[in-house]
C-alpha cells in the first residue's frame, strides 16, 4: 500500500475514534504530572491555572465561531457514519484556514497540557498532536476531494491548512446558529471542565494529601458544567427545540 493510501486509512480510523482516542494524552501528562509534585519542582499560582483556562476557552471559541457560522451537515462532531460533508464551506473561519476546528480542538487540549506546568511535556503534546491530526485531515480531504473534486482543489490552493497566512476574511454564507452550537459542544464543554478539575484535583492530593483543599472556583466551574449539560439533555430528550439548526 503506497505512503499516502495507508497514512488515510490511519486519518480515516483516527477520525472515526477522534473524540476518544485524545484522551491518550493524559497518561504522559500524568506522569509528568506526578514527577513535578513528588520532586517539589511544581509551584500552585492560580493566575497561570487561569491563563490555561483562557487556552482552553479560545479552542472552545474557536470552535464556536467555525460550527455557528457553518453549513448544515458539516463541521459535525460524527464519528461512526464517518465523513459527512453536503458542501465545501468557504466563507466565515474557512476563509482563513481549511482546518479551524481542528485549530479550535488544538488550543483546548493545549491549556490542559499547560497544566503540567512542564516545556518539555508542552512540546511532546504539541508534535504528538500535528502526527495524530495530520493523518485526520489528510483523511478528511482525501474524502472531499473524491466528493467534490476542483471545487475543492481551488479553494485549498488558495487557503493554508492550519497557520492563517493572511486576515483575508470572507463574510460567513450562513447566518449564526447558537442552538447548533449548543447541541454540538455541549459534551466538550463538560469533558474540558471534568478533566480540568481532575488534574486540579490531582495537583492538589500530590501537594497537599488532601483533595479539600482544591480551589471552589473549580468546584463551580465543574458543577456549572454539570448543570448546563443536564439542561440541555432534558431539553433536547423532551422538545424540539434544537432539533433544528436555524
Amino acid at each position: 500500500m503506497a505512503l499516502h493510501e495507508e497514512m488515510v486509512k490511519e486519518g480515516n480510523f483516527l477520525f472515526k475514534y477522534r473524540s476518544y482516542l485524545p484522551i491518550g494524552f493524559l497518561v504522559p501528562a500524568l506522569i509528568f504530572l506526578y514527577y513535578s509534585c513528588t520532586t517539589g519542582n511544581y509551584k500552585e499560582v492560580f493566575w497561570y491555572e487561569m491563563v490555561c483556562l483562557s487556552v482552553s476557552l479560545l479552542g472552545l471559541i474557536i470552535r464556536c465561531i467555525t460550527i455557528g457560522f457553518s453549513a448544515d451537515n458539516t463541521s459535525g462532531r460524527n464519528t461512526a457514519e464517518g465523513q459527512i460533508a453536503d458542501e465545501v464551506n468557504s466563507t466565515g473561519m474557512y476563509s482563513l484556514i481549511r482546518h479551524p476546528l481542528y485549530v479550535g480542538n488544538f488550543f483546548m487540549w493545549l491549556g490542559l497540557a499547560m497544566m503540567v506546568k512542564n516545556t518539555g511535556f508542552i512540546m511532546f503534546f504539541i508534535a504528538l498532536y500535528y502526527l495524530y491530526y495530520e493523518r485526520i485531515m489528510m483523511a478528511e480531504e482525501n474524502y472531499l476531494i473524491d466528493k467534490f473534486g476542483d471545487r475543492y482543489k481551488i479553494w485549498a490552493d488558495k487557503v493554508p491548512p492550519f497557520i492563517p497566512k493572511s486576515l483575508n476574511w470572507i463574510k460567513a454564507k450562513y447566518s449564526f446558529s447558537w442552538i447548533k452550537i449548543i447541541r454540538q459542544e455541549k459534551a466538550g464543554i463538560l469533558n474540558m471542565f471534568i478533566i480540568f478539575f481532575l488534574l486540579k484535583a490531582l495537583i492538589t492530593w500530590l501537594l497537599h494529601k488532601d483533595v479539600q483543599l482544591i480551589p471552589k472556583i473549580w468546584i463551580y466551574f465543574l458543577g456549572g458544567a454539570i448543570v448546563y449539560y443536564i439542561i440541555i439533555k432534558v431539553i433536547q430528550k423532551t422538545t424540539t427545540i434544537l432539533k433544528f439548526d436555524r
